[in-house]
Order: C-alpha cells, then sequence, then structure tokens
C-alpha cells in the first residue's frame, strides 16, 4: 500500500449529541463508557470512523450500537481536533446532532450500554471535550428553532400553547410568562386555533391549535418575535 512520506495516522472518531423531548422536558442521551481511559463516566454515543464507511455510515452505526436507535436523522456539527482531546492517542472527533421525540422511540433504546436521559440542564460532567460538543449543538439548535420549524415535529399535529411553551423554554433554557407568551405566539398569525380542547391537565382546558406550515415558509424569522433578547442564544 502506498503511504504519503512523513505523515502520521491520526484516528477520527464520531460522537452523536441526541437532544429528546418527553412532552415538557428537554433532554439528552448519554452512555456509560465503557473502557479506559474514563471508564464508567459518562459520555455522549461515540465510535471510531471505520475504513469501509463515511461519516454518516459511521454516525447511524455507532448510535444504534450504543443506543439500539436507528433511522434518526442527524445533522453533522462540527469537527473538534485539540491536540489533547483525547489523552490516549491523537483524535479528531466529527460531531453529529439530532433532536428526537423520545416516546416514539423509547421503546427502541437498548439497556446494554446503560443509556439513560438527563435534563439537558443537570447533566453529569462528561468525558473529555463532550461538555463543549453539547453546549455548541445546544447553541445550533437555538438558531435552528428560531429559523425552521424544526421543534414543532416534535407536537403532535394539534398541540396546545403549554406543550409548546414548554418546548421552547427547554430549547432556550428560559421561562416566558404565561401571557405574553400566548400573545405573541398568536400574533404572529402562523397557528391556527381548533375547536376542541386537551383536558388531560385542567377541567378547563387549553385549546388546540396547529401550525400553518405555509404562512411559515414565508414568515420564518416570526418566532423570534417571542423568545426574549434572541440574538444572545446565538
Amino acid at each position: 500500500m502506498t503511504q504519503y512520506s512523513g505523515q502520521h495516522p491520526i484516528l477520527v472518531a464520531v460522537d452523536c449529541i441526541i437532544f429528546g423531548f418527553d412532552g415538557k422536558e428537554l433532554k439528552l442521551l448519554l452512555i456509560r463508557r465503557g473502557f479506559e481511559p474514563e471508564k464508567n463516566r459518562w459520555s455522549l454515543m461515540g465510535g471510531f470512523l471505520q475504513p469501509n464507511e463515511n461519516l454518516d455510515q459511521a454516525a447511524d452505526r455507532i448510535l444504534k450500537q450504543l443506543t439500539g436507535l436507528e433511522g434518526v436523522y442527524m445533522e453533522q456539527l462540527q469537527a473538534f481536533s485539540d491536540v489533547n482531546r483525547d489523552p490516549e492517542e491523537r483524535t479528531i472527533s466529527v460531531t453529529y446532532y439530532a433532536l428526537i421525540d423520545i416516546h416514539q422511540y423509547e421503546k427502541q433504546i437498548s439497556e446494554q450500554y446503560h443509556a439513560e436521559w438527563f435534563l439537558l440542564n443537570k447533566k453529569p460532567s462528561l468525558i473529555f471535550d463532550h461538555d463543549a460538543m453539547v453546549q455548541l449543538a445546544s447553541k445550533q439548535l437555538r438558531y435552528k428553532a428560531a429559523h425552521h420549524p424544526i421543534l414543532f415535529e416534535l407536537l403532535p399535529e394539534k398541540f396546545t400553547i403549554p406543550q409548546l411553551q414548554n418546548l421552547y423554554e427547554g430549547v432556550y433554557d428560559t421561562l416566558f410568562d404565561n401571557r405574553n407568551f400566548m400573545r405573541k405566539l398568536v400574533s404572529t398569525g402562523l397557528i391556527v386555533k381548533q375547536n376542541g380542547k386537551d383536558k388531560s391537565s385542567s377541567k378547563k382546558g387549553a385549546f388546540y391549535y396547529k401550525l400553518d406550515k405555509r404562512k411559515y415558509k414565508v414568515k420564518q424569522e416570526a418566532f423570534l418575535n417571542f423568545v426574549p433578547n434572541a440574538n444572545k442564544f446565538f
């Protein structure tokens, strides 16, 4: 095999950052690392790129192997390449992130590697530079949520204002005033009120709404109006 003269091989890893929403709170999926260094500490789902696969294929394989999840859409985020990020050997990590409905995938999650959901704002300290990966992915998620209807993919076709508010508060890690949130949301003209109510949480109930996806494509930045100081999150 021909080799490039004077060059040294470097390992390439893939780490998967999986955010999940359970209808009330935003969470992060972690596993216990099964080998040294940092054995038994909490970690993102990670593994090494194999000679016969590309990065996307590696991300899919690693996620399925370590959690049992498959069919999850993931986006490539960024490469982390600090020289000493892995104390064992020079390793570059390419990160992927995804946002899923926990209830849709909860039956797939394998117990073999002790995968566990943590509240995003109460997660344990992670190995290596994984905390920095999560921080960057959270920032990217906030940006995407403000400009694209990705968060609505986690809600039923008909949803309530409290459900939507819980989701946005989880993503932006901030509390919104209930009345202002509803008033600003309705004022965007992007949601359509339905006749029925969800009475699972109270006798009075909360009206159902639907997203008008056609209007959303035209007025994509309208949701920035009800995120306080939205630009500070990006």
